[in-house]
């Protein structure tokens, strides 16, 4: 019976004593030991070209190009034109440079140069109004011409008086204004 006793004890004071293993749950934060490994370095080749090496010229080229070398300055103005007629491709179109033109007014007012006034070549379509019942027929037109959507186009018509497209020929424009005002709406060019 004094073992029933003694075993008794032993099993209740182990189960009753809280159990202290701080040393397997201490952990400490630290930076990983292992290294990163290195980047690898690349050799690349002094001059690298991303389209790979071309082939030499044919000797037709080559020739060409001794021939327009050896002409002379006005002449090899002249090549680039008659390329492009000869070739039948678009003609080239100037660039609206609208709010530069400030700028360079500003800096030649300074310097005083007064420069002629040169011919407009691009212009603008302004909506100035439209008939409220064909306002549907006129967001139509507005989106035909623009790359807006339905809803953007349909914000920018109602905020009446408002340029529509920007930069084109007098050509355009006109076509422009003309079918917008067979919908009910008059536009005006600027």
């Amino acid at each position: 019976m004094k073992k029933l006793i003694s075993l008794v004890r032993n099993v209740h004071s182990r189960q009753c004593q809280p159990k202290l293993n701080w040393s397997a749950q201490v952990r400490f934060l630290q930076q990983d030991t292992v290294s990163k490994p290195k980047p690898k370095k690349y050799k690349y080749p002094s001059f690298y070209d991303p389209y790979g090496p071309r082939p030499q010229p044919s000797s037709k080229i080559v020739e060409l190009a001794e021939r327009i070398a050896a002409l002379s300055p006005e002449e090899r103005k002249q090549i680039g034109p008659a390329l492009n007629e000869h070739l039948r491709l678009p003609k080239q179109q100037m660039i609206s440079i609208q709010g530069m033109l400030s700028v360079g007014a500003k800096q030649e007012a300074g310097a005083g140069k007064v420069e002629e006034k040169k011919e407009k070549t691009s212009f603008d379509v302004k909506l100035e109004k439209f008939d409220t019942a064909a306002k549907i027929k006129v967001i139509k037109e507005v989106r035909a011409f623009t790359s807006l959507g339905l809803k953007e186009a349909k914000e920018l018509v109602e905020k009446v008086p408002v340029v529509i497209k920007q930069g084109l020929t007098k050509e355009e424009a006109n076509g422009i204004i003309e079918k917008i005002k067979a919908v009910g709406g008059v536009a005006v060019m600027e």
